[in-house]
């Protein structure tokens, strides 16, 4: 009876932490439009970076897209 008590145990943790688990590891596409606050225009070439090995340019109309684990901070720069 006991041996039934930590199986049954188990497998509620299980399909408890399962599903969370696989959730948080959703690849989703995060995309938009880099602009300048003073009037709005594009910046073209500004970096879209998710950690150390991750990252994209804007295009000519300031437009970029990016694959990220959910949950990802994104950094945005520009020097120029």
């Amino acid at each position: 009876m006991k041996n039934l008590a930590i199986k049954l145990l188990f497998l509620f943790a299980l399909g408890i932490l399962l599903p969370a688990t696989l959730s948080a590891q959703q690849t989703i596409t995060v995309s938009g439009v880099v602009t300048y606050a003073e009037d709005g225009e594009p910046v073209i070439g500004a970096s879209v970076v998710s950690g150390p090995t991750t990252g994209v340019s804007t295009g000519i109309d300031g437009s970029y897209s990016i694959s990220v684990t959910e949950g990802t901070t994104l950094t945005f720069f520009y020097l120029g």
